[in-house]
C-alpha cells in the first residue's frame, strides 16, 4: 500500500499497533483508538465591525460561533486555548435536559442553543454536582454559548450567580 504522507503512515502504524495489543493481550480492555486533528480557523467569529453599519455588525455577531461548526470542534478549540491536554477525558452528561461536557473535571461546557429562566437553577445545581463528583479540585471553569440567553441578561446573570453561590466562580460565555 502506498501512503500519501507521514500522517497516513502514522495512522496505519497506530491501527496495526492497536490490533497487535488486542491480539497479544486478550484480557486488555483499554482504549487503543486515536484521534486525528487538522488545523483550521477558529470556531469563534472575530469581531470586525464596519463603522458605517455598526447596528448590522452587532446583529451579525449575536452568535459568536461560526455556522457549520460542531460541538466537538468547539470543545477541541477550548481545550487547546485553555492549555489542557487533548488526552483529557471528555464526558457527556445531561443536566436539566441540556448537554454538559465535563473535560477532566476542570472545564464544564454547555453549548445549548437556548437556556430559559426555568432551566437556570437546575442547570447550575447539576453542573455544581458534576464538579463535586469529579473531585472538585482546583479552579474550574464553566462555559456557555452567549447566544443561548437570547439577549436576556437576567437569565445569564441568575445562572452565573447560582454557579458562584455553589462554588464555581469562573464562568464564561462565547
Amino acid at each position: 500500500m502506498e501512503y500519501k504522507n507521514i500522517a497516513e503512515i502514522t495512522k496505519e502504524r497506530l491501527r496495526r499497533a492497536g490490533k497487535k495489543v488486542k491480539a497479544d493481550t486478550p484480557l486488555f480492555a483499554g482504549d487503543v483508538g486515536f484521534r486525528v486533528y487538522k488545523l483550521d480557523t477558529s470556531n469563534i467569529r472575530p469581531w470586525n465591525p464596519t463603522p458605517d453599519d455598526l447596528p448590522g455588525a452587532i446583529e451579525f455577531h449575536t452568535d459568536h460561533i461560526l455556522e457549520g461548526r460542531t460541538e466537538d470542534d468547539i470543545l477541541t478549540e477550548l481545550v487547546l486555548k485553555l492549555g489542557l491536554d487533548l488526552c483529557v477525558p471528555i464526558e457527556k452528561h445531561t443536566v436539566a435536559k441540556k448537554t454538559v461536557h465535563s473535560i477532566g473535571g476542570v472545564l464544564f461546557v454547555c453549548l445549548a442553543e437556548r437556556i430559559t429562566a426555568a432551566e437556570a437553577v437546575p442547570l447550575a445545581k447539576g453542573i455544581a454536582d458534576l464538579h463535586k463528583s469529579s473531585g472538585g479540585v482546583g479552579e474550574s471553569m464553566v462555559v456557555f454559548r452567549d447566544s443561548a440567553f437570547d439577549g436576556d441578561d437576567v437569565v445569564k446573570t441568575n445562572l452565573t450567580e447560582n454557579l458562584r453561590q455553589l462554588g464555581l466562580t469562573n464562568v464564561r460565555s462565547l
